[in-house]
């Protein structure tokens, strides 16, 4: 299955899994609406897409974490972006990763703002025009994290607990419409996403995926294309999937 006629929006587009996430879509025929901070890597994003593809795509400066913002910006769009078919929420991060009595307060806020309240924004902005439309689909990008925990990442791990709680509870609500709602889960990635805990100390995050080959974005990429391009009756509803020699025990 294709996704010509659709539109996809895509939170945290300007890296990692987004980014390779844009592409995928780009490639299967969506239009897309990519957001995130750094807009001059959505321009380039952007350019390449339509070039390569011939893609439909608006890009946002979008910071999930501001409530306002977030519904200003999603529901004043061009109109051939008004009907949103599909949303990925993959804007997320972790930061620091130290005990919790050492921890930073500063630090926390920002996860939470960003991997629970951001997704909670962006999805409040858009499931209500899928609910009148009778279509939609929700993809929230969760972690291994929110199925097993590990010391000094209590709130990191507590974040995406909460994903899949909202995911679930989602899913529930939407029950009898036929919007659609997965979590994709994966375990360790090769990203900037440590480069981000760690605060750019380079070092630090290279030792993450020393002895072992961690997963690709593209690799979480596939996965959100499988869930999306299944047919209409078909929900995924959860998708975990981690590097072959990472150990993951699963609750």
């Amino acid at each position: 299955m294709r996704l010509e006629n659709k539109v996809a929006l895509i939170t945290g587009a300007s890296s990692g899994i987004g980014e390779a996430t844009a592409r995928s879509f780009a490639r299967l025929g969506a239009s897309l609406i990519l957001c995130a901070r750094r807009t001059e890597r959505l321009e380039a994003l952007a350019t390449e897409l339509k070039n390569q593809y011939q893609s439909l795509v608006h890009i946002i400066s979008l910071d999930v974490t501001a409530p306002h913002h977030v519904e200003m910006a999603l529901t004043n769009l061009p109109v051939e972006f008004i009907n949103i078919d599909i949303v990925v929420n993959n804007a997320g991060l972790a930061i620091g990763l130290d005990p919790l009595a050492d921890a930073s307060i500063e630090d926390w806020d920002k996860m939470i703002d960003t991997n629970i309240k951001g997704l909670l924004y962006v999805t409040k902005a858009i499931l209500p025009d899928m609910l009148v439309r009778k279509t939609g689909h929700i993809v929230n990008i969760g972690s291994i994290s929110g199925h097993q925990v590990y010391a000094k990442g209590a709130v990191y791990c507590a974040t995406k607990h909460a994903v899949k709680a909202i995911s679930r509870a989602l899913k529930l609500e939407c029950q009898g419409s036929p919007i659609r709602v997965t979590e994709v889960d994966p375990g360790l990635v090769e990203t900037e996403f440590s480069m981000v805990r760690f605060k750019g100390d380079t070092a630090r995050a290279k030792k993450v995926y020393e002895n072992i080959q961690p997963l690709t974005a593209q690799d979480v990429a596939d996965a959100i294309c499988y869930a999306v391009t299944r047919p209409a009756h078909v929900n995924v509803a959860e998708i975990t999937l981690g590097a072959t020699e990472q150990p993951m025990q699963l609750v």
